[in-house]
């Protein structure tokens, strides 16, 4: 070390500088940055994918995404990351989605509405995980997209059913399709059924004015029959009332035990037990008998 007060010279100055002195890395050059581009790995973490290198799923079983202001803080903090499939790999899957597709780098298959969220909010960037490996198949991409989906609140039960029809014609039957869902083969059946209402009734089905197993049972009656059917449960008509003060009052009629009752005599009480209306009548008659049995029933009621 140089005496108090006296000089140094910068020859001595370098020899008294260690391996570890924060001056000699300072000083360290930096690594040339080169143009090679590092493609992410599989799996990775990308955190804050600017939105305009982002799009959403154009196969999202999802019409509406629904009210986003349950998401009003992602302006500030994202608490989970969306999945996302590399532009080639979607690509190698549905080519005609290139121009769509624009100039994003990144599907977005869960997370659409985060996405959504952070574009009307005003956040930048997203932090996403790249899963190419759901890009295997078209099916893949579609069960990842409808398992995050199904039983949500807001994922109403025709956007179901028609998730749930796209996979069964992607995995070739219902029973593939019930098996990747995690769920029933009935479960399966009841959703597809929905799909043959008639529109009146899937927008009653929507709103929430047609209960589903009331949509269901609709659904078996002919497409050009279920919007009066319906009408007619929910407005059966009333049995007219007898002149009070004309009417005589009906002596109590003992009832007769079920095994002695005549078959007509079952069917009719059966169908007063259930105010069976004419139209619904007709209907479960047309799905219970073959031609020429509603032909006979037919010439049978013209005999009087």
């Amino acid at each position: 070390m140089p005496p108090k007060g006296g000089r140094a010279n910068f020859a001595s100055l370098v020899g008294a500088v260690g391996d570890n002195s924060p001056v000699d890395r300072k000083r360290t050059p930096a690594p040339t940055k080169t143009k090679t581009t590092i493609e992410p790995l599989e799996g990775q973490l990308l955190a804050d994918v600017p939105v305009d290198q982002l799009i959403a799923n154009p196969r999202n079983p999802r019409d509406e995404l629904g009210d986003l202001s349950d998401l009003a803080t992602i302006a500030d903090r994202q608490l989970q990351p969306g999945t996302v499939v590399s532009r080639t790999a979607w690509l190698k899957l549905w080519p005609e989605d290139e121009d769509d597709l624009g100039a994003a780098q990144y599907i977005v298959v869960n997370g659409n509405r985060r996405l959504a969220a952070a574009q009307k909010y005003g956040r930048p960037g997203l932090d996403v995980v790249l899963r190419d490996s759901i890009a295997v198949d078209k099916g893949e991409i579609l069960w990842a997209a409808t398992s995050e989906n199904i039983d949500r609140r807001d994922f109403d039960v025709l956007e179901e059913a028609k998730a749930v029809e796209l996979m069964v014609s992607e995995f070739g039957s219902a029973d593939a399709a019930a098996k990747k869902l995690g769920r029933s083969k009935g479960w399966v059946s009841q959703r597809r059924a929905l799909l043959k209402l008639a529109p009146e009734l899937q927008a009653a089905l929507r709103a929430g004015d047609l209960a589903v197993r009331q949509a269901r049972s609709l659904a078996r009656v002919p497409l050009e029959e279920q919007v009066a059917a319906w009408e007619a449960a929910q407005n059966p008509e009333p049995e007219p009332e007898a002149d009070a003060e004309t009417a005589e009052p009906d002596a109590p009629q003992p009832k007769e035990p079920a095994s002695k009752l005549e078959p007509v005599d079952k069917v009719a009480q059966a169908l007063k037990r259930l105010g069976a209306d004419p139209d619904v009548l007709a209907a479960a008659v047309r799905k219970h008998f073959t031609d020429d049995e509603r032909r006979k029933l037919i010439d049978a009621l013209e005999l009087r």
